[in-house]
């Protein structure tokens, strides 16, 4: 730990996401909000658009050069994929001690990046300056595949159903009220980014059907699993007892999570274990909330660490 107090700026800060990493900072012992970028709120001050942050600060319009000479200790991308890019080149030509985390798919495939899911990857962090954030359902994936994943006989098969939030601020038909009224909308079945990075990070196949729902935010990932050899339900409830232990951010569950009682809540649970006949397939349900623990507060874990701080500093489990 230390007593040092860290600069930190945002870039993409009207998105969901960027609202909800204000909102965690604003409580932040350890670092203080220096700047925010936006285009479409630039001159607007910070705190008419979020209640929980107070002050003068407001919205700039930034680019990567202005970005990289405001000198901060840290930046957080919160953009679209594709536009991370420039702000990393001129942050590595002009400040490259400065802590990067990207919120898009944009590293999550590089290697020279840590993939800061931390329950899972906090063990292979070697103090990094580069940090890819991992995807909301990528995250629920992989909380529910990994206790499992020396025994899988074939790939998990991943339903997901998230909350519109999830499709951003640019409207689309996937954010669209009017159009998810009363409906479920299927998306991207096969190939998914997200079925790609879970893929690659696992190191194993899973196979990903995302839908999305007329609900604001959260996340609900039912996978079914086929195992190597028949297991008691004890076994695979233990399995996840012992993977989790001391996460203070995941919560094992007897009964399926509900989506509604996650949402808002920083943390993950899983649960509703369930034993088909013959004891080789396991279904099991994930919740998490995509806009915290699937974004914002998986990158606020990820900022405690690289600085030096408590993982969980600003984080109410």
């Amino acid at each position: 730990m230390t007593d040092k107090k860290f600069s930190l700026g945002i870039v993409g800060a009207r998105g969901h996401t960027g609202s909800e990493l204000i909102r965690l900072l604003a409580a932040h012992p350890a670092i203080e909000l220096a700047f925010v970028s936006s285009r479409e709120l630039a001159g607007q001050r910070v705190a008419d658009h979020n209640p929980a942050f107070s002050g003068e600060l407001r919205y700039e319009n930034l680019d990567a050069e202005a970005v990289a000479a405001k000198g901060v200790d840290a930046v957080v991308l919160a953009l679209p994929n594709g536009l991370a890019a420039p702000f990393v080149a001129a942050l590595d030509a002009t400040k490259p001690d400065t802590v990067i985390v990207d919120l898009s798919a944009d590293y999550r495939f590089d290697t020279s990046w840590y993939y800061g899911l931390p329950e899972l990857t906090r063990g292979r962090y070697d103090g990094n300056k580069r940090i890819s954030n991992p995807g909301c359902y990528a995250t629920a994936m992989q909380l529910a595949i990994s206790p499992m994943l020396d025994v899988l006989a074939g790939p998990p098969q991943c339903f997901g159903v998230s909350g519109y939030s999830g499709a951003g601020t640019t409207p689309s038909d996937k954010n669209n009220t009017e159009l998810l009224a009363c409906n479920l909308m299927p998306y991207a079945l096969a190939n998914h980014v997200h079925e790609r990075e879970v893929t690659g990070h696992l190191g194993f196949p899973v196979e990903f059907m995302p839908h999305v729902a007329p609900h604001f935010r959260g996340i609900t990932m039912t996978v079914n699993l086929w195992l190597t050899q028949p297991m008691t339900l004890e076994q695979v409830r233990s399995r996840y007892e012992a993977a989790y232990a001391g996460e203070p951010l995941v919560e094992v569950i007897d009964t399926a999570p509900w989506v509604s009682r996650i949402a808002g809540r920083n943390g993950a649970q899983i649960g509703g274990f369930t034993l088909a006949p013959g004891g080789k397939r396991v279904i099991v349900v994930a919740t998490l909330d995509n806009l915290l623990k699937g974004a914002a507060t998986q990158a606020l874990q990820n900022l405690n660490l690289a600085l030096g701080l408590d993982e969980l500093t600003a984080i109410e489990p």
